[in-house]
Order: C-alpha cells, then structure tokens, then sequence
C-alpha cells in the first residue's frame, strides 16, 4: 500500500459506536487520499488488518477516535513493517 516506509500518508482515527460494527478494539483508521478501489479507501484495523472502506459510511457510523483511543493502533502503524509517517487529519462535525 502506498504511504509505507516513511512517506507522508493522511490518517483520520474513527471509533465504531456500536460493538457490532467492529472488529477487535474499537478504532479503525482511515486513509482518505489511498483509494483501494473505485470509491473506496484503505482502511487499518486491529483485527483484519488493511482493508476497503466506504470514507463517509465509516463516518456516519463512527466518532472521532481521543488520541488514547487511537495510540495503540497509530503506533502500531509507524512501527515495523509499516514505517507510516502519519499526518493527522481531524473531520469538523458538519453545521
């Protein structure tokens, strides 16, 4: 997947709001400007790993992750064998 290895990938950490809709831990990182498919983006859970996401149908069904929430998978991601040099986007709530 691009972004590895020290180049620069946009990163937006969710939380699932209901158990049911995640896998492992409740954060799910996105990767806006990676499309893994025609309309779709790359996507890094606990469990699962990298994967396809719909962008805003992840949002509509998740909150912003607090920095605690989402530490352990950021972590895991700039660590062997990702090596992600993540740039932090925040998503404003829509007025």
């Amino acid at each position: 997947m691009e972004g590895a290895n020290g180049t620069p990938v946009v990163v937006v950490f969710r939380k699932w709001r209901r158990a049911s809709d995640m896998l492992g831990d409740a954060v799910i990182a996105l990767f806006p400007e990676l499309e893994s498919a025609p309309g779709m983006v790359a996507s890094f859970e606990r469990i699962g790993q990298h994967g396809t996401a719909l962008y805003e149908g992840v949002i509509a069904r998740t909150l912003p992750a607090t920095p605690g929430e989402y530490a352990s998978v950021k972590k895991e991601l700039e660590s062997a064998p990702y090596y992600y040099q993540l740039v932090m986007r925040v998503r404003r709530a829509k007025r």
